[in-house]
């Protein structure tokens, strides 16, 4: 695996190396020994795998609030996605930033999305699948979330999204002064 930064701290690219053969090719998607060694939690007690079936579906963008704050490790299995993460952190250099990254099946490449961060993914195609290994199990209580359209972060999607649920449309304008 290649861990590349991002520019938010301690958010990750993680990708694949391949070892190709005739038959395809073979690689590594995660290696605990390999994150511990790169500084990144290794302990992911819970995998989702969120489908979707149409393109233009938009999910978050999505956190948990303090104390059940966790990390995630999000790869595309099938079409394609732009993921975006929203550094949540107050004392973070770079809080209110936010990238967004393309990932496909094709490129094989997974986010890791720190604690402390909104995520959420448009589908940039019909029938696509995410992967997540989420650090903590689901906790109703903690969920929490922002609008993707929310003017304070500003975020840019490639498009307009055409599904979203009721829930992720309703959250009301960030407010940076709130508890």
């Amino acid at each position: 695996m290649e861990f590349s930064t991002t520019g938010l701290e301690g958010a990750v690219l993680v990708d694949l190396e391949p070892h190709h053969d005739t038959r395809g090719f073979f690689a590594r998607a995660f290696c605990a020994n390999e994150f511990r060694l790169q500084g990144l939690p290794s302990d992911f007690p819970q995998s989702n795998l969120s489908r979707n079936t149409r393109g233009g579906t938009l999910r978050g963008l999505h956190f948990n609030a303090p104390p059940d704050e966790e990390a995630k490790l999000v790869r595309c299995v099938r079409g394609a996605i732009y993921d975006v993460i929203v550094d949540l952190r107050r004392e973070s250099a770079t809080f209110s930033s936010w990238i967004g990254v393309e990932l496909s099946a094709e490129n094989g490449r997974a986010l890791f999305v720190p604690v402390g961060f909104a995520h959420g993914f448009l589908t940039l195609v019909d029938d696509t699948d995410i992967f997540y290994q989420m650090g903590g199990p689901y906790r109703p209580h903690a969920a929490r979330g922002i609008r993707y359209n929310d003017p304070f972060f500003d975020v840019v999607w490639p498009s307009e999204p055409s599904v979203i649920s009721e829930r992720d449309l309703s959250y009301p304008d960030y407010d940076p002064n709130a508890p």
